[in-house]
């Protein structure tokens, strides 16, 4: 995560740690700032710049994602969480990763089409057939009246690539979309499985809720079936927080 600024003023409780354990140093700052620069805008902590953690200044082109990032800083309480902060981590990941390799992450976006959750289909029993037509079919007809990607679904589990032609349009469109965008992208793609649902939040053509339960017909119909298990949706929870600032990323992108 993030390079915080006088981070050596924090002071660590052993019984305050995050997710993987690790201590959580105390709230140092008090005033946190957009301030305009003439690339876009960084975030100031006590009138200190915040750095990614490749030490660079993070900075960001709409001054909407400034004051969401510095929205999640402003809200730290007592201590800091950096595991909480989705939208700081999309920032850092586009300002130190995809800033100098976008195809690398192009890339995986690539191969996550090539085996997208939403063209991979049950056989059987009919009920959860249904589902899924009633939930994908619409978002890959979508995907093709709109920008010409014709995905292929597959019945069962095997794998089996995609039209060429339908990954190079793909991978055009990737082309024309910013960093921010791309690592936006990217994190809601290894979220939900599927980089077409994630154009479509993109796009604007689904919501993030509505992408969350598109990824989730299979998981829903089987608790449908055998009920819920307490720590996978605990775990869900989490994860849909996540998902949540990252839809809400995308929603700041679009014109």
């Amino acid at each position: 995560m993030s390079t915080i600024p006088g981070e050596e003023k924090g002071v660590a409780d052993p019984d305050k740690v995050d997710l993987f354990g690790r201590r959580l140093p105390k709230r140092f700052y008090s005033q946190v700032a957009v301030v305009a620069t003439p690339n876009g805008f960084t975030i100031e902590l006590d009138g200190r710049s915040l750095k990614t953690p490749a030490k660079n200044i993070l900075e960001v082109d709409r001054e909407a994602i400034g004051e969401a990032v510095a929205e999640e800083w402003q809200q730290q309480g007592e201590y800091i969480d950096l595991q909480s902060m989705h939208l700081t981590k999309i920032v850092n990941t586009a300002v130190d990763r995809i800033s100098v390799n976008r195809d690398e992450v192009a890339k995986e976006l690539l191969d996550y089409a090539g085996a997208d959750l939403v063209c991979y289909r049950a056989l059987e029993p009919e009920s959860l057939v249904q589902r899924q037509s009633e939930a994908w079919d619409p978002v890959l007809a979508w995907a093709e009246q709109t920008f010409g990607i014709r995905l292929v679904c597959i019945g069962g589990v095997i794998h089996h690539p995609q039209p060429p032609d339908a990954i190079a349009r793909l991978n055009h469109l990737l082309g024309s979309r910013s960093n921010f965008s791309l690592a936006a992208l990217h994190n809601m793609t290894t979220l939900t499985g599927s980089v077409i649902l994630s154009l479509a939040v993109a796009e604007n053509f689904l919501d993030g809720a509505q992408a969350w339960q598109h990824a989730h017909v299979d998981e829903d119909w089987q608790i449908g079936q055998w009920g819920e298990d307490a720590d996978a949706t605990a775990h869900r929870n989490k994860r849909w927080l996540e998902m949540e600032k990252t839809a809400r990323v995308l929603s700041l992108l679009q014109p």
